[in-house]
Formats: C-alpha cells, sequence, structure tokens
C-alpha cells in the first residue's frame, strides 16, 4: 500500500513509518517539525520507499499520486506543548482533521485517526470503556487538547456518514518508548532523564494518581491491527495494568538502578490542573475484534526506553 502519516516525524509517527517500511509499503510521512523531529527518521532517509514532506496540516494538503490510507497523527499532545501553543493544537485538532480527511476522500483512501484517551477527561467511569462519554472542562487550560480530539471524532465519524470515507478510530493511552523527547513534560522522560542525571524525581501531589503504560511496539501492532480490521468504532489502545505515579516512579528508580530520591511538588499553576485522577483503558473490545493487547512487560519496556535516553543524555 501506499500509505501518508501525519506527525510521522514524531514519536509513536517514525515506529509507525518503520514498521509500515519493514511490512513492504510505501510510505509518505509529513510533518511541519514543530515537536516532531528529523532525527526520528533520519535512519529511514535512504529508503527507497520512504518519502518526507514538510508540511503544516492546517494548510492545503497535496500529495501527488494514489493514496490508500492516511494515517492521522498530527497533533500536540504533551501538556507542555498545548499549554504553550493553545490555538495551534486546536487547530491542528480541528483543521488538520478537516484536512486529512478531504484529502481521504479525495483518494479513496482508508482513514485512521489518532485519538486519545483524553476525550475521557477526569473519568468518573474506571476503567474506561469506549461507550463511555467522559468528563471534560472546555474551557479548562486542557481543553484545548481533549475538545480538539473529541471534534476529531465527530468530524471523522460525519465524513464516514456523509461520505462514505472508510475511517477507523484509535484511543490511544499513555505510550512510551524510544524517541520520546526528553523535554515534552510527560512523566515517562521526566523520571528517566532526573534518575539518569541523579536529580530528585519530582513526583506532583502525593502521588496517588494513577496511569497506565504501553510500549511503543505494543502500540504500532494495535494501530496497524484497527487500519486492517473493519471496526468503525473507536477503539481503546493501551496496557490495563494500572498504576500509581509514585510506584511508577520507583520502578524508574529500580530499572535505572538511580540513588535519586523523589521529591513531592505541589504545583501553582495550570500543569496539573484538570489532570485526570485516575486513567486505565478497558481493553474488551481491542481483544475481541482485534485479537490486541500489551505483549511488553513494563520492567522490559522502561529497560529499552532506559538504553535510549542514557545515550542521548
Amino acid at each position: 500500500m501506499r500509505i501518508l502519516i501525519t506527525g510521522g516525524a514524531g514519536f509513536i509517527g517514525s515506529h509507525l513509518c518503520e514498521r509500515l517500511l519493514a511490512d513492504g509499503h510505501e510510505v509518505i510521512a509529513m510533518d511541519n517539525l514543530s515537536t516532531g523531529s528529523v532525527d526520528n527518521i533520519a535512519h529511514l532517509a535512504g529508503h527507497e520507499r520512504f518519502h518526507f514532506i514538510k508540511h503544516d496540516v492546517t494548510s492545503y494538503i497535496y500529495v501527488p499520486g494514489p493514496l490508500d490510507v492516511v494515517l492521522h497523527l498530527a497533533s500536540l499532545p504533551s501538556p507542555v506543548d498545548y499549554l504553550n501553543f493553545p490555538i495551534q493544537t486546536l487547530k491542528v485538532g480541528a483543521l488538520g482533521t478537516h484536512k486529512t480527511l478531504g484529502l481521504a476522500l479525495a483518494k479513496k483512501a482508508r482513514y485512521l485517526l489518532a485519538s486519545t484517551s483524553e476525550v475521557y477527561g477526569d473519568p468518573l467511569v474506571h476503567p474506561q470503556p469506549e461507550d463511555y462519554w467522559g468528563n471534560v472542562n472546555p474551557v479548562g487550560p486542557r481543553g484545548v487538547y481533549d475538545e480538539s480530539k473529541r471534534f476529531a471524532e465527530a468530524l471523522t465519524m460525519a465524513y464516514h456518514r456523509y461520505h462514505g470515507v472508510d475511517t477507523r478510530i484509535a484511543r490511544i493511552f499513555n505510550t512510551y518508548g524510544p524517541r520520546m523527547r526528553a523535554d515534552d513534560g510527560r512523566v515517562v522522560p521526566n523520571f528517566v532523564c532526573q534518575a539518569l542525571r541523579g536529580e530528585p524525581l519530582t513526583v506532583y501531589d502525593d502521588g496517588s494518581r494513577t496511569r497506565s503504560f504501553c510500549y511503543i511496539d505494543d502500540m504500532v501492532e494495535g494501530m496497524l491491527r484497527l487500519l486492517l480490521s473493519y471496526e468503525i468504532r473507536p477503539v481503546n489502545l493501551g496496557n490495563p495494568q494500572e498504576m500509581t505515579i509514585l510506584e511508577f516512579a520507583h520502578k524508574v528508580l529500580e530499572v535505572t538502578g538511580s540513588s535519586s530520591g523523589i521529591t513531592f511538588v505541589h504545583p501553582t499553576d495550570e500543569r496539573t490542573k484538570d489532570d485526570p485522577k485516575v486513567r486505565c483503558p478497558d481493553i474488551t473490545r481491542a481483544r475481541e475484534v482485534l485479537g490486541w493487547e500489551p505483549k511488553v512487560l513494563l520492567e522490559e519496556g522502561l529497560r529499552r526506553t532506559v538504553a535510549y535516553f542514557r545515550e542521548r543524555l
């Protein structure tokens, strides 16, 4: 197949490029490099079936020739990014989704939207199944990301119902692995880099918030199974093994062998406003429809991730 991946120079996008090339497809990566990096795809640059286009997906998208698949991953997914660039976050979720859906319609291509567990907001249902509509504060600082993805899902389904576009929606939960940005503000690079530098790990409040962590190889496998399935409903992709942030901090210290301590901080800015207290996917649908569930254990995934950051630092 000939496949376009927006956000193709990002963390998840670059791993998808790599996997799809290995599977024999032709891949076009599109990225404006606002949060992605050419370093993530530099090893693919000489590949005869790989192409890179620097472009902002909120503008008209031109791709010559046929396309079989459009994977829309372009986004500003970390709190640091969407708090610093709120309007750009809304634009890529709304305009970027509109432009990529229009391209899929014109090319008669299958379309996959990379949505997020953040559509559930600070959930009142736990774990979160796909039929839960969420608890999102639309005017809070996180609303620019949460609502842009909720709108993107609604627009995707509208194109499916009205135009007959063959669509898929992946609701991605916390994913980690090599090629994450050290400065993106998310808990995995924060803790790993602090541990490797011998700095105290900064845990917000009392560390009782929960998250579940899915290794990047498992996430890529889940997304491709969804793409090749006939499932048009949203599908949760994530690891149902939930743990507190404090437990995760201790696991990072164990895997890195760091002697760093843990410091509890109480942010006075907007970093943790409306931050979900719990986050864990119900992956029943993924198991039943895709035959998918995560395989990589947290300790093994962390070892690979730590090795990547150790080399970079």
